[in-house]
Order: structure tokens, then C-alpha cells, then sequence
């Protein structure tokens, strides 16, 4: 009994070490909203994408220029990019998201070209490496710094925000039924104040007072004046992104020209 008894606990050890340590969890100091709020739009665009036929993925997508082929390419590359950024968090050996502007453009046009099997499989085999360098960070790598794509030096948690943006604007963008509106409240609000952000740095923010219908207070209010746009938190965001103006009024007549988000 003792032998077979030893025999058991050795294998039992053994295969403990083959599984590794278990189950991977956050750290502590990971940004638990942001990352919510990216799994979750992983799951929305990847619900999007199967209520498309394969044939239905080389027609135009709702962002002007692109085909979804294109689209879908770009978010599995995306998560690959961003998965380099966690590397260089973790390791502090730098390691960019892009080896330059035409490497990436020549990455999507190729990933475009895949056979429609391959092109799903790069969505998803992409976002769960990019979840697992998530759940393997240690704590202190969230804040070391990184560099996005556009230059900017951000923490690594940034990472998270970067993701969401991603996955559920573009799954808006394939066209097949999801809507702003299906956009969580929230989430919603945060990226409203992201392209409000994005145009305070580069010193185009519009004076623009954001009225939403749904919400108690203003998503922005325009310092001094200026005019006043007033719809729906989704309809609003919806034209904030660049995705084009439905059921907004604004006092002034017409819209006004917005600068672009990214």
C-alpha cells in the first residue's frame, strides 16, 4: 500500500508540473475595468464576425477604405502588436508594435488576402495569446512605460484601454448588425472623453457642447459657448468616432466639422 501510495503522489506531482501553476488571474494592480471591458468587446466583435458568411467578409465594411477582410486582419494584428508591447513591459526589452507605418500596412494587405478559415483563426488565436500575456503580468509591469504606434509614451496599462477601443468600434464597424448602441453605458462615456482627449493633445478640440439625451449631465460642455449637439450618448459617440451623424440636432443648424479621432 505504501509503495502503491508513493507511486500515486509521484504522478500526481508530475502532472502538476506538466499543468504549470493552475489558473492565471490578474495581478492586483492590472486595470480590472479596462480589461473587463476588453474581453467582453473580444467576445462582442467575435460575435459579430460569425454572423458573417465566409463569402460575406470581401464585401466593404462600414469604415470608409476598408473591406472587412481588411478590418478583421487589422484587429488580429492589433492584439499581435499589442502583445509585443507586453513583452517589452515585462522584460524592459524594447520591442515596438510595428517595425514601421508600412510594415503594418503590409501586414494587413497580406492577412487580407488569407483564406477565410485562416483569417478567423488569426482573430482568434491572436486575442488569446494577447489575454495570456495579460494574465502573466506581474503587477509593477502595468506601469512600466511603452510606445504606441503614434509616438505616444504610455503606461502599459494603456494596453487594456488600446484593446477595448479596438474590438468594439471595429465589430461596429464590420457592419453585420451590432450598433452603438449595443456599446455598454460606461464604456460608451469613456470613449466619448478619449476622442475629446485625443483632439485636446494635438490642440483641435472644437468648442462643442455635447448634450445626451440619456445621461444627467453633458458629455462635454464648450467653454464660452459655441454650439451645442444633442442626441443619444450612442448617436453622439457614434459621430465623435467618425462613424457618421444619425437623429443628432444641433442648435446652430448644421453639425459642425469634427477633426478626426486617431
Amino acid at each position: 500500500m505504501n509503495g502503491a501510495g508513493t507511486a500515486l503522489d509521484e504522478a500526481r506531482a508530475a502532472l502538476r508540473a506538466r499543468q504549470g501553476a493552475g489558473a492565471r488571474y490578474d495581478a492586483d494592480g492590472a486595470p480590472h475595468t479596462e480589461l473587463a471591458w476588453a474581453r467582453a468587446g473580444t467576445a462582442f466583435f467575435a460575435r459579430a464576425l460569425a454572423e458573417l458568411s465566409d463569402a460575406d467578409l470581401s464585401a466593404s465594411s462600414l469604415l470608409p477604405g476598408w473591406d472587412r477582410r481588411a478590418l478583421i486582419a487589422h484587429v488580429g494584428y492589433n492584439a499581435r502588436a499589442l502583445t509585443r508591447l507586453c513583452t517589452w513591459g515585462r522584460t524592459g526589452t524594447e520591442c515596438p508594435m510595428y517595425a514601421s507605418p508600412r510594415q503594418r500596412a503590409a501586414e494587413i494587405a497580406r492577412g487580407a488576402t488569407l483564406p477565410a478559415r485562416a483569417l478567423r483563426s488569426l482573430f482568434a488565436h491572436s486575442e488569446v495569446h494577447l489575454n495570456v500575456e495579460w494574465r502573466d503580468l506581474p503587477g509593477p509591469a502595468w506601469d512600466a512605460s511603452v510606445v504606441t504606434a503614434q509616438g505616444r509614451t504610455v503606461p502599459l496599462r494603456e494596453t487594456a484601454w488600446m484593446r477595448t477601443r479596438e474590438v468594439w468600434v471595429h465589430a461596429v464597424d464590420l457592419g453585420g448588425g451590432a450598433g452603438f448602441r449595443d456599446i455598454p453605458p460606461g464604456l460608451l462615456d469613456r470613449l466619448a472623453a478619449d476622442v475629446l482627449a485625443a483632439w485636446e493633445r494635438r490642440g483641435e478640440r472644437p468648442a462643442l457642447t455635447l448634450a445626451a439625451t440619456d445621461r444627467d449631465a453633458p458629455l462635454a460642455v464648450a467653454p464660452g459657448g459655441g454650439p451645442s449637439v444633442t442626441g443619444t450618448a450612442a448617436d453622439l459617440t457614434r459621430w465623435l468616432t467618425g462613424r457618421g451623424a444619425r437623429r443628432l440636432t444641433c442648435d446652430h443648424g448644421e453639425l459642425p466639422r469634427l477633426p478626426r479621432w486617431l
